[in-house]
């Protein structure tokens, strides 16, 4: 046996001098040899245990799980003992009902699954995985290895696989930088980066998430390790892509499309969806470092009312507190905060606090108090507490992978609760310290039991921060949904909050960023997205934030943020006309609320992401690898923001099918490209044919008005289109008891009748009665209608072919004949 391992690794030497030279380039290691970089030797052994099959070469040991039909998971260990198995981002592994077979033949062992098969070549202990077809989607370059680390012990770990000459690659979270990652090489270590440029990383997320596209199969490779991790997508050698860890295990899913939406999907079952937001939160939020005093609140407030521009939430920064201690309020600018919150409310305002993971070190302060008392605080490996700068200055920071300090943490809110406060925005949560930037490595985490040191643990800090925020919340709210924000995270961070990019910049450069972004972290399972609308930094002109505005109405999260030394940044501070564009289009978002919300629940149960980028609609055609600047809301609105200054029109590619024009109704083929006129009350919008999109009436908040009736926009199409509507009470839990209502519409159409039919699931009764049909698109004037059996006899069809009817929300089946 020595002697045909001896064989085998001069047989690839070369491919291993290779790859020391590929790796030798930002690895820490490199700094500190001589270190002995080792790789897997020959497989002698297969042996399996219930779901799990190990393989050794004598002394590594290599673990594969079959979790689902598409999922196959990988680990590593270098001497033969596997880590405790924790996960942050996958809190239970779900073994779905998969069935495998363990296989063998002269060159190989195979696992395969009814979907994907698992290949460990023996000669050299390759890995690569094949489609049913024996079509290989992925396969090491060369084996798995590690090196030891000499300064904190453990291993530096790699895997580096074979890149394709076209392959793409999407994900990996907030990165600013083109959607499409090839030829890019990545960080992932959460940072506080205010002002990001475009291609700075790494930023404020840490999502090792990625989804690789060739030959028209797509798979997903999900690397679950939260040390400071890297990724090269073929820019050292375009031969290859690679992770590796400065730490923790080498673990990771191969997840199998063939289409970029199946992994997604399957993403999302290791790694949870994000829960239904409260109602409100899809609507207009408005932020500023800082509204204060309380009148600078209240005047924010009545312009929004005054101006009749729909706003939901207003958030308080930082200065509401007293000397910037969490879970104070500043009584000089605030003297009455619970009465300011219940007046707010009165008017359709949700309140929404920010709260900072540094505590001020203060003994008459009694969160300090308390977390002192409780050793709640992080240490060093000295014991001593960690100490750093922050805004209320002298600050020490509470360790929140403690399940017991997540637990004291939530229980904090309760007082703000009462008070009234709707949401809570966790920021600063990377963990931020001025000078030093973050913690220092040697700072020591409880992990949930699986003790480690920053290093392990500052990549899910903020994510724990704000699961303990949700946590909290939802146990003093009891019934009601929490609503949370959260500047940092790691995957998984969705089934607590949503987020927004960052520090941004008031620049057309960052416009497209924060396209690209939003975008980017759909498609890496983080749903609720959005961007500081018009930039945090920086001053744009009127013209710039009207634009953003318009982008940013079809943002999952919808919010305006600025920094306090710039100026007024409200949708009427720049004055006509851009006050009466930015109401249309905050108006059409509050119109288009029942769409965008059943969007969310298509994400929350089924898996798919909101934003969805071109590619992901028609990924067999290579040029759609590169198309950033359009996406879908869904797959029924096709979104085309405006980024560049005194811009009249824009080229749209619409994906094949029939689409039509938002604005004029007018029906375009897809397939092809075609210029728009974008004048600045204007973007391009465009619905598939075949959809139903329900309308809600134009409201000032979410639940001014009863709903009376829902409009339902039908777009006639001459093919079979499904559509949904979810309704429920809007902020409580009581979907997950069954008490909603998914309504599946289906749409068909010939040139002498349109089909619509209607099935509902869900013991919810909404209150309206009715709907009011719209249809558009009608190839010919409607001579007869009938519904359930009966004749509808009062219809109208107006100049522009549209027409228009009233019935029953409970119907089963319409046809529209000529």
């Amino acid at each position: 046996m020595e002697d045909k391992i001896l064989n085998t690794e001069l047989l690839i030497n070369k491919l291993l001098e290779e790859e020391e030279e590929f790796h030798h380039v930002n690895n820490p290691a490199a700094d500190i040899k001589p270190v002995i970089k080792k790789y897997l030797g020959v497989p002698n052994h297969a042996e399996q245990l219930g779901n799990k099959i190990y393989f050794t070469d004598g002394d590594a040991k290599v673990e594969v799980v079959v979790v689902t039909d598409e999922i196959i998971r990988v680990r590593l260990a270098p001497h033969g003992v596997f880590l405790d198995e924790f996960s942050y981002a996958v809190p239970k592994l779900v073994h779905k009902d998969a069935a495998f077979i363990l296989l063998e033949n002269e060159s190989e062992y195979i696992v395969s699954s009814r979907v994907v098969n698992c290949h460990i070549r023996k000669k050299d202990f390759f890995i690569s995985f094949s489609d049913k077809k024996n079509h290989i989607t992925s396969a090491d370059a060369v084996p798995m290895h590690w090196e030891e680390n000499v300064k904190f012990g453990g291993y530096y770990v790699f895997c580096t696989k074979t890149c394709a000459t076209e392959e793409s690659f999407f994900g990996l979270g907030d990165k600013p930088t083109e959607l499409n990652l090839r030829g890019k090489r990545l960080k992932n270590w959460n940072t506080d980066a205010y002002s990001f440029a475009w291609n700075q990383d790494p930023l404020y997320r840490s999502i090792p998430f990625y989804i690789s596209l060739n030959d028209n199969i797509a798979h997903g490779i999900f690397f679950d390790n939260t040390f400071k991790a890297q990724f090269d997508f073929g820019a050292e050698d375009k031969t290859k892509t690679s992770f590796w860890a400065d730490g923790g295990e080498l673990q990771y899913y191969y997840i199998h499309g063939p289409h970029m939406m199946d992994v997604v999907k399957s993403y999302h079952i290791l790694t949870g969806t994000h829960p239904m937001p409260p109602l409100w939160a899809l609507g207009y939020h408005q932020c500023r470092w800082s509204y204060y005093p309380e009148a600078k609140v209240r005047k924010i407030t009545t312009g929004f009312r005054e101006n009749k521009i729909p706003c939901d939430g207003i958030y308080l920064d930082i200065d509401y507190m007293d000397g910037y201690r969490c879970f104070t309020w500043n009584r000089k600018y605030f003297p009455d905060p619970k009465k300011m919150i219940s007046e707010l409310a009165a008017e359709g305002f949700k309140t929404v606090v920010i709260i900072d993971p540094g505590i001020r070190v203060d003994d008459n302060y009694s969160v300090f108090k308390e977390g002192k008392a409780n050793r709640y605080f992080c240490r060093r490996s000295d014991d001593y507490f960690m100490e750093g700068h922050v805004w209320p200055g002298r600050c020490q920071f509470p360790d929140f992978t403690n399940p017991e300090v997540r637990t004291w943490w939530g229980g904090l809110f309760d007082e703000l609760v009462e008070m009234g406060v709707a949401g809570v925005w966790n920021d600063m949560n990377e963990p931020a310290v001025f000078g030093a930037g973050t913690f220092p490595d040697d700072v020591r985490h409880q992990y949930d039991g699986f003790r480690g040191s920053h290093r392990k643990a500052h990549n899910v800090y903020g994510m724990q921060m704000v699961r303990a925020t949700y946590e909290g919340l939802r146990t003093i709210m009891k019934n009601k949904r929490p609503f949370t924000i959260t500047r940092a995270g790691y995957s998984g961070v969705q089934r607590y909050s949503s987020v927004w990019t960052g520090d941004n910049v008031a620049s057309w450069e960052h416009l497209q960023l924060g396209n690209i972004q939003c975008q980017r972290l759909s498609v890496s399972g983080i749903p609720f997205c959005g961007t500081d609308i018009g930039g945090f930094s920086g001053e744009p002109d009127g013209e710039l934030f009207t634009r953003w505005i318009q982008m940013g109405t079809f943002s999952p999260f919808m919010r305006a943020h600025s920094a306090g030394d710039t100026k007024e940044r409200e949708p009427w501070s720049f004055g006509e006309p851009y006050t009466a564009i930015n109401r249309k289009f905050i108006e059409l978002r509050y119109r288009l609320i029942p769409y965008l919300y059943s969007t969310f629940w298509e994400h929350h149960r089924y898996g798919f992401p909101i934003l969805r980028p071109i590619v992901m609609q028609e990924q067999d055609v290579l040029l759609n690898h590169f198309r950033q600047d359009e996406f879908t809301y869904g797959d029924k609105i096709l979104i085309c923001p405006v980024m560049q200054p005194g811009q009249t029109s824009r080229k749209v590619y619409l994906p094949k099918g029939k689409w039509y024009n938002f604005w004029t109704n007018e029906m375009a083929d897809g397939g092809q490209e075609t210029m728009v006129a974008t004048p600045l009350e204007t973007i391009p919008i465009f619905i598939k044919a075949g959809s139903v999109i329900p309308e809600y009436p134009v409201m000032q908040y979410i639940g001014e008005k009863e709903i009376e009736e829902v409009k339902l926009n039908i777009y006639y199409s001459d093919y079979e289109v499904n559509s949904f509507l979810f309704e429920d009470y809007g902020e409580t839990f009581a979907y997950e008891q069954d008490i909603y209502l998914e309504k599946k519409f289906v749409v068909n159409g010939d040139n002498k009748k349109l089909t619509i039919q209607q099935s509902m699931e869900g013991l919810y009764t909404p209150r309206y009665e009715g709907y009011h049909f719209n249809l558009l698109g009608l190839p010919f004037k409607p001579g007869k209608i009938v519904a359930d059996g009966k004749e509808i006899t009062s219809f109208t069809t107006g100049k522009d072919k549209v027409t228009e009817f009233k019935f029953s929300k409970n119907f089963k089946h319409i046809e529209i004949y000529k």
